[in-house]
């Protein structure tokens, strides 16, 4: 997933962006980027694997100028793209995934297109995003257009003369926000961006809906879609804990998560502690319900490293799962733990960097607690798991059933012998001493919309 922000502004926008665009940095690894309309466009974009935004564009920002602009945290992509099309030059940023990116480009390749940014040999996206915007004779229209053609989703901000285009993805899988203070406008992805800004959220923007935000203030294009499937994985993993996404804030609900957890358990340990950050307020909530003891057996060595589920290479991952926690030997020996997290995705870094962590420094027994059920599909609508082959539970069905089969339907059902054999294989590869998965109608009450308007397509496999 990647994060984007925008500021439309009576004088220079250039510190809101700056530190609106900084404040998603959880949400991206790869590039990072921010275009400003002063006198003229002007974009600037940066590689910031292994370095923070603000050590890149700390420079940058301070000659930039411009009363209204755009900015993005991207976990694949060059980002912004700069096009100088028949509606005059634009800049464009987009969070989402597209499905079907290469048909498309042979298309477009057909009709005479040609694409100018490529990330690591593919096609850059948000570039295609803007190719299929101008084959329409308006920008309304191409957005319509690229909505229609593409498999996945996109959320976008669009910037040019006119002012902001703030595009939020046709199913609402990806959220944005517009905040105001005085007036200064701004859109984000997280509303984290706007506490310390001093913006107050005045619309969460609804699906497929398109508004224009200009000096004057906030223009509606186009009404909001019927359907609403906003990504549930936010609130469990992705967003910061200081968000809100349809007026839900993400803590409280993994303190839910955490409480539904402890409710359905009976084991009696010593602690309770959370992988950080995000496995953190799960056990929180755990402890909250069940009365047993908070611990920080595993600590993060700084806010700034990176996350692990989300950079591409495996590499990678192993990496920064090996050096960010760092184990304390004196609250670890001779404990029975409780350890939540979020989720397993892979389950190589739970098993070898973090439960091994655990072994080595004497903790008597581990209770491992997840906080959504078990992911059986890759996503389809952002950029993270890309092959059932990646998967936990993938490879205990393959195990279990000697192959790869397409009807998981039986793994699906959380009552069912076919449930608990996964489960179980999984809960012996990771070398833990039980392992309890979150039941998916628990994890949607802790959330607190309805089934029909969260996207559970990586547990469930379905989507509209």
């Amino acid at each position: 997933m990647s994060g984007i922000f925008g500021v439309v502004s009576k004088d220079n926008c250039l510190e809101d962006l700056f530190y609106g665009t900084d404040y998603h940095s959880h949400l991206g690894t790869e590039f990072a980027g921010l275009a400003v309309y002063g006198k003229e466009l002007i974009r600037k974009i940066h590689d910031i694997r292994g370095s923070q935004f603000k050590a890149k564009f700390y420079e940058d920002y301070k000659k930039m100028s411009g009363n209204k602009g755009i900015g993005v945290i991207s976990s694949r992509d060059e980002q912004p793209i700069f096009i100088n099309s028949k509606f005059g030059p634009f800049a464009i940023v987009t969070n989402g995934f597209i499905d079907n990116a290469q048909e498309l480009a042979e298309e477009l390749f057909k009709n005479g297109q040609s694409f100018s940014e490529v990330t690591d040999g593919k096609i850059n996206l948000t570039e295609l995003v803007a190719k299929l915007i101008i084959c329409k004779n308006t920008l309304l229209e191409g957005i319509e257009y690229m909505f229609s053609k593409i498999d996945g989703s996109c959320s976008l901000l669009l910037l040019n003369k006119d002012g902001l285009y703030v595009v939020r993805d046709r199913y609402g899988y990806t959220p944005l926000v517009i905040g105001r203070r005085q007036n200064d406008w701004a859109v984000t992805t997280e509303t984290t961006a706007f506490s310390n800004l001093g913006y107050k959220i005045v619309k969460y923007l609804g699906p497929g809906e398109i508004v224009l935000i200009d000096e004057k203030g906030l223009k509606p294009k186009q009404n909001q879609n019927r359907t609403n499937q906003i990504c549930a994985f936010l609130w469990i993993y992705t967003g910061f804990p200081a968000s809100s996404y349809e007026g839900i804030n993400v803590e409280i609900t993994r303190e839910k998560c955490g409480r539904f957890l402890a409710k359905r358990d009976n084991i009696k340990p010593d602690i309770v502690a959370g992988i950080p950050d995000s496995g953190t307020t799960h056990a929180i909530g755990y402890a909250m319900e069940s009365g047993i003891p908070l611990r920080r057996p595993l600590v993060k060595y700084t806010p700034g490293f990176d996350r692990s589920y989300i950079p591409p290479s495996q590499e990678t991952r192993n990496r920064i799962a090996r050096l960010k926690l760092i184990p304390i030997p004196e609250i670890i020996k001779d404990k029975k733990i409780v350890l939540c997290d979020d989720s397993i995705v892979r389950g190589t870094q739970l098993k070898n960097y973090t439960i091994q962590k655990l072994k080595d420094c004497g903790a008597k027994e581990i209770h491992l607690r997840i906080a959504c059920p078990p992911l059986l599909f890759p996503c389809k609508f952002n950029y993270s798991t890309r092959s059932i082959y990646e998967l936990a539970a993938r490879r205990a069905i393959r195990a279990i059933e000697g192959k790869d089969i397409e009807n998981v339907e039986e793994y699906l059902k959380e009552d069912s012998a076919k449930y608990k054999k996964m489960v179980s294989w999984i809960r012996r590869d990771l070398g833990v001493n039980s392992l309890k998965y979150q039941r998916l109608d628990d994890m949607v009450k802790a959330i607190g919309l309805s089934k029909e308007n969260l996207c559970l397509y990586c547990w469930t496999g379905k989507h509209p």
